[in-house]
């Protein structure tokens, strides 16, 4: 068991880890920049110690400051969270030079699925069917004509590093490509520094599955059930739900099988997250693997009892696996709504500023992972999520409800959320339906409350 962990990050994910580490037993060192002094995880640590000013690169993506902080500070181990540096190998790698653990999978396992085109081919290595698509990254216009002239229009173009919806265009003729493989190179450089990218053939309307995995040292793999994150603005999640409305009992017994014949792959050891598309004939293609837990991860706890940040721990930490695959049954049904710092009525514009009121809802059956409090200010230098909104029900009309109710309570003064943008998709008869898909929101949702009068 570890004594001491040091959090490499910041907002909700901190304080959940803190929280899990506070049930262990385990003592807890926050680092914070100096934007973020106030912070609720820095009031919540054993210990916090300032990294830096605002900006990521000199504070939380600052791997030589974070390692001195934890040497000093005589931890046994780093969690990183999620986003800043939950991916990066030299970051992992730096960790074990140091003695101290990696709350994660070892660096070569990062490195493995961080590169997409080599994760594609170690995929089908493995059996596991991935989208038709450039066996490797494209190097001229001619190339990436000739690809797209084989695999056929419509063409997604990605970064072959990095995600988070960064470095993607989508083509539906070779003018378009052309531009697209500009625009996402230039993306890709500036956002994860590789230009490089590849072609998939683009699915149409397809759900957004992905399938948590959970692994130890002793050659444990289990899946932990689906999620569907198919609510997108822009290829950035906005509510998930699980399990998955589209899934049939064979699917998922499919893709489940297929998520841990992922992680076996690359001998991966701890929680991590295995991403398909499913298009409308139930097909499902491996798009990408996530090498840390993920931001939705709540629903997958709340249908399955199972505390996955507290089984990441102890797994990275040596311990086996606390559950069995057959251990593993869903229970009802959870929704979770990110609740970010934007205006939803005015372009989706950040919403940086002081945080005047803050009363986030309780009652049976609801969870508020949250990272802020009154009084804190938001911040122009991170990610717009302050919370995450969860509610679970014996059966997913309930869950609707609960979600409804829960979302009516949550009142934030101060800032502009995206809670009336939740409010307007939970009431949503498509959306009741389960009837919705990566585009659905962008297109059908968005076209309908455009023409709605006032």
């Amino acid at each position: 068991m570890y004594r001491r962990i040091l959090i490499a990050n910041r907002g909700e994910i901190a304080v959940r880890v803190i929280r899990a580490c506070r049930e262990l037993g385990i003592a807890t060192v926050a680092v914070y920049s100096e934007a973020d002094e106030e912070s609720l995880h820095v009031r919540m640590a054993d210990e916090a110690v300032p990294i830096g000013p605002p900006p990521a690169t000199q504070s939380y993506l600052n791997v030589a400051k974070i390692i001195e902080v934890a040497a000093h500070a005589g931890v046994d181990a780093i969690h990183p969270g999620y986003g800043f540096l939950s991916e990066n190998p030299y970051f992992a790698a730096m960790c074990k030079s140091w003695g101290i653990d990696f709350i994660g999978p070892e660096a070569d396992s990062i490195e493995r699925m961080g590169v997409k085109t080599a994760a594609r081919a170690r995929m089908q290595e493995a059996g596991v069917p991935v989208v038709p698509g450039t066996p490797g990254t494209v190097a001229t216009e001619q190339e990436a004509l000739k690809a797209a002239a084989d695999i056929g229009y419509p063409i997604l173009v990605k970064a072959a590093a990095g995600g988070g919806g960064r470095g993607i265009r989508t083509a539906r003729n070779d003018e378009e490509l052309v531009q697209a493989v500009a625009g996402a190179g230039r993306e890709a450089g500036s956002s994860f520094g590789n230009a490089d990218v590849y072609l998939e053939k683009l699915l149409v309307d397809p759900r957004h599955v992905e399938l948590q995995v959970m692994a130890d040292r002793h050659g444990n793999v289990v899946h932990v059930l689906e999620r569907d994150s198919s609510i997108q603005r822009r290829r950035q999640k906005i509510l998930e739900e699980a399990p998955s409305p589209a899934l049939d009992p064979a699917t998922r017994a499919k893709m489940g099988a297929a998520a841990v014949a992922a992680a076996r792959a690359v001998d991966y050891v701890g929680a991590g997250t295995i991403e398909f598309l499913l298009d409308r004939d139930g097909r499902f293609y491996f798009i990408e693997m996530n090498t840390r837990i993920q931001v939705e991860h709540p629903t997958t706890e709340m249908i399955t009892g199972i505390d996955l940040v507290r089984e990441q721990i102890l797994v990275c930490g040596g311990e086996p696996m606390s559950f069995r695959q057959e251990d593993v049954h869903p229970r009802g049904w959870a929704i979770e709504c990110r609740i970010n710092a934007e205006d939803p009525d005015n372009r989706f514009l950040p919403s940086p500023g002081l945080i005047t009121v803050w009363e986030p809802p309780a009652g049976p059956w609801v969870r508020v992972d949250e990272g802020v409090h009154a009084g804190e200010r938001v911040q122009v230098f991170y990610d717009s999520l302050l919370a995450k909104l969860i509610c679970w029900g014996a059966d997913r009309p309930q869950a609707v409800a609960r979600m409804r109710r829960a979302l009516d309570e949550f009142v934030v003064e101060g800032v502009k959320t995206t809670l009336p943008l939740h409010r307007r998709i939970l009431a949503d008869a498509e959306f009741q339906a389960g009837s919705y898909h990566t585009g659905w929101l962008e297109g059908s949702f968005l076209s309908r409350a455009a023409a709605q009068p006032g």
